[in-house]
């Protein structure tokens, strides 16, 4: 029930931090019930450092980077399904990169690290870390949006 009202809070809301903090906390440790050592045992060390430690893997070295099949794209985390096909376009970045997601697949979180402002992406199921969002960029897609997601945090499935 937590859940569902975090997700009709406005972006806007969120990420101005407008929203009282227990909220917000709530909301996410609701997200993921499985602790770093249960995650371990379903993921690959990889997948971990990505997925739950908000790594990034090397630019063109993913599966999906220039992967054209048609389908839907799951979490690798917990295998909600996050992205089609349709939406994923060849943006020339090292990585899989998508205009829209599935509706309510995904979570956005302000992200300061590195020295740059992002915003960050993850399921919205596990809370799994897939990658950023950067908008403004003038690709010719219906959204002017560009998920840049890491492949290791992906299941493909036709």
């Amino acid at each position: 029930m937590l859940l569902r009202f975090a997700k009709r809070l406005p972006l806007r809301q969120v990420l101005t931090n407008k929203q009282p903090p227990i909220k917000l906390l709530i909301a996410t440790k609701l997200m993921s019930t499985k602790t770093d050592a249960e995650w371990r045992v379903v993921l690959t060390p990889e997948q971990f450092r990505v997925l739950r430690q908000k790594g990034t893997e090397a630019a063109g070295t993913g599966e999906y980077n220039k992967f054209n099949k048609k389908g839907v794209y799951h979490c690798a985390g917990c295998d909600a399904p996050l992205y089609v096909s349709d939406t994923k376009f060849d943006s020339g970045c090292g990585w899989p990169a998508f205009f829209d997601s599935i509706p309510g697949a995904l979570v956005r979180h302000e992200d300061s690290s590195h020295g740059m402002q992002r915003i960050e992406i993850c399921c919205a199921k596990c809370g799994g870390h897939l990658g950023h969002v950067f908008k403004g960029e003038r690709f010719p897609t219906p959204t002017d949006e560009r998920h840049c997601v890491n492949s290791i945090s992906l299941k493909f499935k036709e």
